[in-house]
């Protein structure tokens, strides 16, 4: 409690503050009050709970997925051959220079408004930091300790399932927690520009009838799911990684 206390203290702070204002402002359709936003949330709660957020969650799960499967391997091939590093690494780069809300109208065009025009959306922005970290986890090992490992006549796959995994793996979960708010965000911004379902749509839906509270709802839902998310691959980090204290 003693740790999570700061955070509770600003928390608490910015949420009177935020309703201070509000009040002053005394125009909802603009700026409506926490309490405002809550009450909407649960007046909304069946549509929100049972279809828009299964399907930005499905989105986002599946966006998700296949970035970590993509990351992963661009980061073990550019850790292996120095060529190969040399040639993506730009493209790599270059990939996160596109304006997703110009890319994201072709996604729609070429894709329909299936679930797949907004899943390339959360993969073209969520794969750029997984690669990156990951990498940068691989490249991180100590020089000292593959030449240990070369003396007693290791493989470059001892090498790398011993020494260079283990190594990377803090910088894996990092990755993850920063591709979790990042998916999420490319979920709603694709529902945004063309969808059916999901809280993005629901958030665009709603502005358009000058509801403050219902636009902000969706927005309030899905940061209280994306720090659930975070959590849980805060435990599995703590299990999974024990000595990442001592790094």
């Amino acid at each position: 409690m003693k740790k999570n206390l700061p955070t509770l203290i600003l928390f608490f702070a910015l949420l009177i503050a935020w309703q201070a204002i509000a009040m002053g402002i005394n125009a909802a359709y603009i700026l409506p009050t926490p309490i405002q936003i809550l009450r909407r949330l649960w007046e909304l709660r069946e549509p929100l709970f049972t279809v828009h957020l299964p399907a930005t969650m499905s989105i986002t799960f599946i966006g998700l997925a296949i970035s970590i499967v993509l990351g992963l391997a661009l980061a073990i091939i550019m850790d292996m051959n120095e060529t190969v590093r040399r040639a993506l690494y730009p493209l790599v780069i270059a990939s996160q220079t596109i304006p997703t809300t110009a890319i994201a109208p072709l996604f729609v065009l070429w894709f329909g408004y299936t679930i797949w025009s907004k899943v390339l959306v959360a993969i073209l922005m969520t794969f750029f930091p997984i690669t990156i970290t990951v990498y940068d986890g691989f490249q991180s090992t100590k020089r000292e300790m593959e030449e240990l490992m070369i003396s007693f006549h290791a493989s470059k796959m001892d090498i790398f399932l011993k020494l260079k995994l283990p190594n990377a793996l803090p910088y894996f979960f990092s990755a993850i927690k920063m591709a979790v708010p990042i998916s999420i965000i490319g979920a709603a911004i694709g529902e945004w520009l063309g969808a059916q379902s999901g809280l993005g749509y629901f958030s665009k839906r709603m502005m358009t009838q000058l509801d403050g509270a219902s636009v902000f709802a969706p927005i309030v839902l899905l940061s209280a799911v994306a720090m659930a998310i975070v959590a849980v691959i805060n435990i599995a980090e703590r299990l999974t990684v024990p000595w990442r204290k001592e790094l």
